[in-house]
């Protein structure tokens, strides 16, 4: 088991990816649209766009950093590489020219210009990283604990980054709402570029250590990324557990991007919080979820294997779609009980973000075991490879989530300057059924394919037993 340093030394490495998902899952959406006036549906397209990309790159990445030959090793040059331009991405993607507020199309450009930036260089950093941690340790808990401290960051940052800004930078000045002025946008962006240069910084030179040379591991041949990507890609995808994991992350992320592209505007017009009780709502029980995930892993982890943990998570987050929501839609919560709604709200809010880390912790767990299902195999280390299919799928998946939410917001009639409070029943009605629309089947579906993961504690540690027999071999 690796000691307590290393793993929070390199769970820092998490606040990157995090920054990046607060920014498109909170506030680009509001911002391009209600604060910018840009169309929805053409910012839904634009951001799934970047995701398209975003997707493609990062198996070409994989494939770069597992082939890597270099004697600091496969991933820490490419981490170092993109501390600095990444964190620049914010500062352009929130500061656009007051010039280009007039035009539809200057404005579109802008917007898919840095979120390519941005969604280039966290991919340069993060799926490198991500590999990194099955080199770290090949033990089977400790995989998980490893990975449960690089998400616990990410999905901390990830609520904490704009519950800060929320606070701080977009409070009511003069009982103007902050979350609509543009002036209050720049500041963020730098705000989260100083983030992501603190936490890379961090992870990247605290790991140093375990930066293993070239030449001391079981390598993919050297050969043109072009002409091994494909192969690469079906080499990982032949084995049977990844495929279903696959089919789990695909079906789920899609309705976690169809959720993260509706939640401010949920919070915002159907519950009618403010700018404090949001960040409430997006800190305190992730914080609490973050804790009782770390201190429940090791407990679970003992007498469940990891596919059931998974399974466990995903009814979790099904059973939490079928309370509040529809209670309120039938009027069975009183409309007058503001803290009430927020209280119901924080404890949904809680055993949401407890699955969903539970689950994300499990599958990136299991993809580091089928790493070594794949050494024996193939008799090659493609940890990169792994991940970066993942993310590729997890990618992808969330294109749903931009197009549907900014159909969502033409659909339903939510235009530019509606402020919480005038919203007709209709409108209100068609944001929250949209909201269920999005994201209840996918789970019900990602269900289904985790029941079709079976790689367990003894099958790793008879892969792992084998694969030293065979270095044995191999170096006698």
């Amino acid at each position: 088991m690796p000691p307590l340093s290393t793993r929070l030394i390199y769970g820092a490495g998490g606040a990157v990816y995090a920054v990046k998902e607060a920014a498109y899952t909170m506030f680009i959406l509001l911002f391009y649209t209600q604060v910018l006036g840009l169309n929805g549906t053409l910012t839904g397209l634009i951001i799934a766009l970047s995701l398209v990309w975003d997707a493609v790159s990062d198996p070409l990445v994989g494939t770069l950093s597992d082939r890597l030959r270099s004697p600091h090793g496969r991933r820490h040059p490419f981490m170092a590489w993109s501390i600095v331009p990444l964190g620049l991405g914010f500062i352009g993607l929130f500061a656009p020219p007051e010039a280009l507020s007039g035009s539809q199309p200057l404005l579109a450009a802008w917007l898919l210009f840095w979120s390519l930036w941005i969604r280039t260089f966290v991919t340069t950093f993060s799926i490198p990283h991500l590999a990194l941690s099955a080199e770290i340790t090949s033990d089977y808990q400790g995989r998980s604990q490893v990975l449960g401290a690089r998400l616990a960051f990410l999905f901390l940052f990830s609520v904490l980054t704009p519950a800060i800004a929320l606070t701080v930078i977009f409070q009511s000045v003069g009982g103007e709402d902050g979350r609509f002025l543009q002036s209050n946008y720049p500041v963020y962006g730098a705000f989260s570029c100083a983030v992501c240069w603190v936490f890379a910084s961090v992870t990247t030179l605290g790991t140093r250590r375990y930066a293993q040379p070239s030449d001391s591991q079981a390598l993919p041949p050297s050969r043109s990324v072009g002409n091994t990507l494909t192969q690469d890609l079906l080499r990982t995808l032949g084995n049977r557990s990844f495929r279903y994991l696959i089919g789990f992350e695909v079906t789920l992320m899609a309705s976690f991007g169809a959720v993260s592209a509706l939640n401010m505007l949920v919070w915002t017009y159907y519950w009618e919080f403010d700018a404090r009780q949001i960040s409430i709502i997006l800190s305190l029980p992730s914080l609490l979820a973050v804790m009782l995930v770390m201190l429940s892993l090791q407990p679970l982890g003992r007498h469940l294997e990891k596919y059931q943990l998974l399974q466990f998570a995903t009814i979790g987050l099904i059973l939490n779609c079928l309370w509040l929501y529809p209670l309120r839609m039938l009027h069975i919560l009183p409309e007058d009980d503001s803290s009430l709604l927020f209280a119901l709200n924080f404890v949904f809010m809680l055993v949401f973000m407890y699955c969903f880390l539970m689950r994300g912790i499990q599958a990136q767990s299991i993809i580091a075991d089928i790493t070594d299902e794949h050494e024996w195999e193939h008799g090659m280390r493609q940890e990169a490879g792994f991940f970066a299919a993942d993310n590729f799928a997890q990618k992808f998946a969330t294109v749903f989530g931009p197009l549907y939410g900014g159909l969502a917001v033409d659909i339903i009639g939510l235009e530019t300057g509606m402020l919480p409070g005038t919203l007709s029943d209709a409108v209100l009605d068609g944001l929250v059924i949209a909201f269920g629309l999005g994201s209840l089947p996918g789970f019900v579906l990602a269900l289904l394919f985790s029941t079709k993961i079976t790689i367990s504690r003894a099958r790793v540690a008879d892969l792992q037993r084998k694969l030293r027999e065979r270095a044995a071999i191999a170096e006698a």
